[in-house]
Formats: C-alpha cells, sequence, structure tokens
C-alpha cells in the first residue's frame, strides 16, 4: 500500500460538512449587517422627519411632512416597510413666540428581510427611533 492513500476522499468529505457551515455563517454575517444599516436609516428617518416638522408652519403641516419625509428616507436607503407608523408630537407648536419650543418624531417601521430569510432568521425587524428637533424661537407658528 503507498503512502497517503488511506486519506483518498477526506477532502471532499471535510467540504461537504464545513461548506454548508460557512455559507450559514456568511449569511448571518450579512443579516447582522443588513440590521445594522437598517437601525441607522431608522435613525435618519426620525431625524429627517423632526427637522422637516420643525420647519413647518402649523402642527397639520409638520405631521404630513413628518410622515413624507421619513418614507423618503426610508426609500432612499433601501429599507422596505411593511408597515409605518409615524408619531409627530407638535405640541411645540402651541408655545408662544419667544419662548423655546420642539417637536417630536418617533418613526416605527416593520423592516421587510423576506429577501435573505433563511430557517431561524428573522424575516422581518422592528425598525424604532425618536429624534426632537427644536422650533425657530422667533418664527410664527399659527
Amino acid at each position: 500500500m503507498r503512502a497517503g492513500t488511506a486519506d483518498r476522499g477526506s477532502a471532499a468529505i471535510e467540504l461537504a460538512i464545513l461548506a454548508p457551515v460557512a455559507i450559514i455563517f456568511f449569511i448571518a454575517v450579512m443579516m447582522a449587517g443588513r440590521l445594522g444599516l437598517a437601525r441607522q436609516a431608522a435613525e435618519a428617518a426620525a431625524y429627517d422627519a423632526a427637522r422637516t416638522a420643525s420647519l413647518a408652519r402649523t402642527e397639520d403641516a409638520a405631521a404630513d411632512q413628518a410622515r413624507d419625509a421619513a418614507a423618503r428616507s426610508f426609500a432612499a436607503q433601501g429599507i422596505r416597510c411593511q408597515s409605518m407608523t409615524i408619531a409627530t408630537d407638535t405640541r411645540g407648536f402651541a408655545v408662544p413666540v419667544g419662548q423655546p419650543a420642539t417637536v417630536s418624531v418617533s418613526v416605527t417601521c416593520v423592516a421587510d428581510f423576506t429577501d435573505i430569510i433563511l430557517p431561524g432568521m428573522p424575516g422581518r425587524a422592528n425598525l424604532t427611533s425618536t429624534f426632537t428637533s427644536p422650533l425657530d424661537t422667533y418664527r410664527s407658528r399659527r
């Protein structure tokens, strides 16, 4: 018997065992990266929505513009929301001109990750973020 013939085929068996584990590992890393980017997108959407709402002239316009800004922000970053909820706190518009006031926006998005789903991995994630932006102290608010 020649030296090394007893190991014939062992590389193929090792590859057959390790390849699925390596593929699942790389998909898990990709999923974690996508989730991290989605969380950053939620932060950016809340910031954009609050900043846009703070520039509005009325409470109603602030809520509408915040909703539109958040949707545009998620779309620009490639995040698909199965459902999106925008809660805009516009109580700052009731504060008299000359006094500091703020507007806050809370964004909740159920992000869709079904394009890279594997058994045991979530197909969606709840993303929530809140941001507060100051209103111009000396600008009319109604």
